[in-house]
C-alpha cells in the first residue's frame, strides 16, 4: 500500500536539537521533517540555526546522507511587532535547506496590518521558491479555517496555502466535512495528532496543544475521515507532543508517533 510523505514536526520532539531531530527521524522511517528555526514568540527560546553556519553544514550532511528532507520551517507568527523584512535570512536558511513551505500563523488583532504583512511575507517567501502555509490556532487571532481563508483572500490569493491542524480543527468547533468546502489546492500538507473528543476549558487550549496531545488514533477524534476529507497521499506531519512520554528519548517518541499513523493509515485503508 502506497503511504503519503510522513514528516516528524518539531513540536512532537521539542527537546531534540536541529541534528537530533534529522537523525530520529531517519531512524524511525519519518520521509521529512518540520524544522523550528524561528521562534514562534518572544518567549520562545530555539536551537539558533540561522547564524550557526556548522549546525547547517551538518545538517545537510545528515540530510544528504539519509535522503531526510525538510517539509517546513516554522513558526512566523504575524504580531503587532513583527517585521518581514528581518526575517530574510530565515527565508534564505529555509531555501538553502530545500524546504518547502514556510509555517505561519496569525495574531495581530489589527487586521490591515496582520493582512500587509502576511502579503509582505508570501512576496519575500514565494521569490525563495517557498509556500507560505497559514495554519489557524484557537487561541490566536486567525483562530478558525473560515478566518484563515478570510485573511488568504484578503492578502495573498493563489500565493499561500492553509494549512489543517486535526487538533485545531476540532477545538475550533470544525468538522472534516468543513475541508471539502474549500480548494483542495490549498492544502499542502496536514498536521495529524490526537486528543481526547471533549475540549478542555478555553485558558487550557494552549498547554493541551503544546503538551497534552496523543498520537494518531489513541484519542477520540474523527481522524479517519480527517485523512480522508483531504485529496489522496497528501502529506501528513505528525504534530504530537505528549506530555506523559516526554520522558523518553526523542528516537523513542518518534518511534511510536510513526507507528501509531501507520497503525491509523492501515486501518483508513482497510475500513477498520
Amino acid at each position: 500500500m502506497r503511504r503519503p510523505l510522513l514528516s516528524l514536526a518539531h513540536l512532537t520532539v521539542l527537546d531534540a536539537a536541529p541534528d537530533a531531530l534529522l537523525e530520529a527521524a531517519a531512524e524511525t522511517g519519518f520521509d521529512a521533517v518540520g524544522l523550528r528555526i524561528v521562534p514562534p514568540l518572544p518567549t520562545d527560546t530555539i536551537v539558533p540555526v540561522v547564524d550557526d553556519r556548522p549546525l547547517q553544514r551538518r545538517l545537510k550532511a545528515i540530510m544528504r546522507d539519509t535522503g531526510v528532507a525538510v517539509l517546513d520551517v516554522e513558526a512566523i507568527w504575524l504580531m503587532p511587532h513583527t517585521q518581514v523584512s528581518v526575517l530574510g535570512p530565515a527565508l534564505d536558511l529555509a531555501a538553502d535547506l530545500g524546504a518547502r513551505h514556510v509555517l505561519t500563523v496569525g495574531h495581530d488583532p489589527d487586521w490591515q496590518r496582520m493582512g500587509d504583512n502576511f502579503a509582505s511575507l508570501c512576496e519575500a517567501a514565494h521569490a525563495r521558491g517557498l509556500r507560505p502555509m497559514l495554519e489557524f490556532i484557537p487561541y490566536a487571532v486567525c483562530a478558525s479555517l473560515a478566518d484563515a481563508d478570510r485573511l488568504l483572500a484578503a492578502a495573498a490569493p493563489g500565493r499561500a496555502g492553509l494549512l489543517v491542524d486535526a487538533l485545531h480543527l476540532s477545538r475550533a468547533g470544525g468538522t472534516p466535512q468543513e475541508i471539502k468546502r474549500y480548494d483542495a489546492t490549498l492544502f499542502s500538507y496536514l498536521h495529524l495528532s490526537d486528543a481526547p473528543a471533549a475540549a478542555p476549558a478555553a485558558d487550557d487550549l494552549r498547554n493541551e496543544a503544546r503538551g497534552g496531545r496523543l498520537y494518531p488514533g489513541e484519542g477520540g477524534l474523527w481522524l479517519k475521515d480527517f485523512v480522508a476529507a483531504f485529496p489522496p497521499l497528501t502529506p501528513i506531519a505528525i504534530e504530537a507532543p505528549c506530555s506523559a512520554r516526554r520522558h523518553l528519548p526523542p528516537k523513542e517518541r518518534a518511534q511510536l508517533a510513526m507507528a501509531a499513523t501507520l497503525r491509523l493509515l492501515s486501518d483508513s485503508a482497510t475500513g477498520g
